[in-house]
């Protein structure tokens, strides 16, 4: 099937999966920092040694299989993992040279192979309306068999020393919204920002016990981010693994006797389990913290990401009543409602104390997913329609709201229908236009913020950034419509503009861009999987996933919007301004902008790091 775009033209595969069967969350990422090749110039970027390439894919703490049994966080990714295991050098013969100087990117279009599921590593391209330039050999290298693998190759670069805190750092206490570390960065830019190492150090609190929650887990990893004082502390890792996946994660702990597991129950097909959040108990009291990040290596390195991290909740007194230190956002019942849904003996433990501590000084909502399929009043407890109720309740009218427009931004994207009104625009659009309880329905403009081809292929980490924004070809062909919304990734403000996003964030804000009506920072990407979908004429909704995130409205710290704060860094620790993590406002896709696709090839142009990429 042929189609023709504004954004080019591609070919896709007659033999398609169902995209809802396509998992939305994870993250591989890899791409050795190479020079561009000769006679082509490349964007600026860390300058750092060439090493050879391999892949973050949950890898096994000693001695990783071969490529072709590694896990990469779901089945749907494991096509363009040789890619990433074995980057495409830029090639080209001379009489090619001149012509691919003047491209910047692959024009041509998109391109799938002639079956999805070739299993032979090839990529049968078809041709485009151009002639295809003769295909590049893969440098093949070996997997890395020494330490869990790298986006970097067999070692990451390291970082100085003092990118890590050896002091209480200056924060945003206002909102406690904080971008992680992204190694490469001015210094100036990862001010306020954390590393999980820093989360988890001395600084923050005397760490007893934690829970991980979430979707990708590289436990070797993970383990030595823990300070060495607090490494043999137990661990509780909350998962959504099944059969072969589930035994290679706890193979993976065998060395750790004091990480214990628990699986979260996945009823509903082609649902994840992609909350990401830490439990940390202390002895000065308990903490927690939402976030977007897996816990693997390249998730922490050099991507955008995002977090609230709660203030330390001290213990109440002993013969407290059963409804002390609940926050005025009711936090703590959320929270407390949030875990219990896991039905999950090994939470048990964690349901008490919690509510054996002071949760009051919360001052965000809690927006959380989870599997199933809910009716009556239970319609509004998860997903968009929990998001929805919290607005309705929490948020006031604005003169001329029909101006004002909703941003959404996320690191993937699922299967919406033929036509926006399927879903997008006549139910998630609602729910994100919801202020008060107006019974005004706007139709304001609707910016969906993703990342360009030429927003990956300019990136610190290069096209195998891209392996983290699993946006299939197989979904795109079937919603060309979705196009039209999509505006580029640009963060120069907090420095991250090549830093690809993995962070989802959603707001509105003012025509002028200067205030927000309300933001939130979450793990759901763009799906129905993610947010719910509205079945029986509008009396039920499923929902496939888990999710959880955080709202920020202004009433909850006595404001009538939030005013955008338009350079974030360095950090103040009392500032009124809210710390949108990219420009505002959104710059629209141009007619030569195409979104990133994962399973099609870009060939034409080299990245920061001199590779093309080829999925197999």
């Amino acid at each position: 099937m042929d189609q023709d775009t504004q954004h080019g033209k591609w070919t896709v595969s007659s033999s398609e999966d169902d995209d809802e069967a396509i998992p939305l969350s994870g993250t591989t990422t890899a791409g050795p920092p190479r020079p561009a090749a000769s006679g082509h110039s490349s964007p600026p970027g860390p300058k750092l040694e060439p090493v050879a390439a391999t892949v973050e894919v949950k890898p096994e703490p000693v001695d990783p299989p071969a490529a072709s049994s590694l896990a990469v966080g779901s089945e749907a990714r494991q096509s363009p993992l040789t890619n990433q295991l074995s980057p495409v050098k830029f090639e080209t013969s001379p009489s090619l040279a001149g012509k691919r100087k003047k491209e910047p990117s692959d024009g041509s279009g998109w391109a799938l192979s002639d079956s999805d599921d070739d299993d032979d590593g090839d990529v049968k391209r078809k041709s485009l309306g151009k002639k295809a330039p003769p295909s590049p050999k893969k440098k093949k290298q070996k997997a890395e068999t020494e330490r869990p693998p790298s986006p970097y190759g067999r070692l990451y670069v390291d970082d100085p020393e003092d990118f890590f805190e050896s002091s209480v750092p200056c924060l945003d206490d206002t909102y406690r919204f904080y971008l992680t570390k992204v190694t490469g960065l001015d210094r100036k830019y990862n001010s306020g920002a954390l590393h999980i190492r820093d989360i988890l150090s001395p600084l923050f609190g005397t760490l007893k016990e934690s829970v991980q929650f979430n979707y990708c887990f590289d436990i070797a990893w993970m383990v030595k981010q823990y300070p060495s004082e607090f490494r043999d502390r137990p661990v509780l890792i909350v998962h959504g693994d099944k059969r072969e996946a589930k035994a290679r994660l706890l193979q993976q702990a065998t060395s750790y006797p004091h990480v214990r597991f628990c699986q979260a129950k996945l009823d509903i097909a082609f649902g994840t389990h992609h909350t990401k959040m830490m439990l940390l108990w202390y002895e000065e009291g308990f903490r927690v913290i939402i976030m977007t990040s897996n816990l693997i290596r390249a998730d922490w390195y050099q991507k955008t990401q995002g977090m609230w991290m709660s203030p330390v909740f001290p213990r109440l007194p002993e013969g407290s009543g059963e409804s002390a230190g609940e926050s005025p956002t009711f936090f703590k019942r959320d929270l407390l409602e949030y875990l219990a849904s896991y039905r999950a003996p090994e939470l048990e433990e964690w349901i008490l104390r919690i509510k054996e501590h002071d949760l009051s000084e919360a001052r965000v909502y809690l927006v959380g997913s989870t599997p199933g399929r809910y009716v009556g009043s239970d319609m509004e407890r998860w997903g968009h329609l929990r998001l929805r109720k919290l607005l309705a309740a929490h948020t006031d009218p604005v003169p001329g709201e029909e101006r004002w427009p909703v941003i959404g931004q996320f690191s993937s994207i699922g299967s919406m229908g033929p036509d926006k009104t399927k879903w997008l625009t006549g139910e998630f659009q609602r729910t994100m236009t919801t202020l008060g309880n107006s019974s005004l329905r706007t139709d304001p403009p609707l910016h969906l913020v993703y990342p360009a081809v030429e927003d990956v292929r300019t990136s610190l980490e290069g096209y195998p950034a891209g392996g983290s924004l699993p946006y299939s070809v197989q979904t795109a062909q079937k919603q060309l419509w979705l196009h039209a919304f999509f505006h580029r990734w640009k963060a120069t403000a907090t420095g991250r503009s090549h830093a690809m996003p993995h962070i989802k964030t959603y707001m509105r804000a003012s025509p002028d861009f200067s205030q927000l009506a309300w933001f939130l920072v979450t793990s759901a990407n763009l799906s129905k999987a993610a947010w719910g979908a509205l079945e029986k004429k509008n009396t039920q909704v499923m929902v496939r996933s888990y999710e959880l995130g955080v709202l920020y409205v202004p009433s909850a710290f006595n404001m009538k919007t939030f005013p955008v704060q338009r350079n974030p860094f360095p950090v103040s620790s009392s500032s009124s301004g809210f710390p949108v993590p990219f420009d505002l406002p959104p710059a629209c896709y141009s007619p030569e902008d195409q979104p990133w696709i994962w399973n099609i090839p870009y060939s034409q142009a080299p990245d920061t790091n001199g590779n093309i990429w080829i999925p197999s």
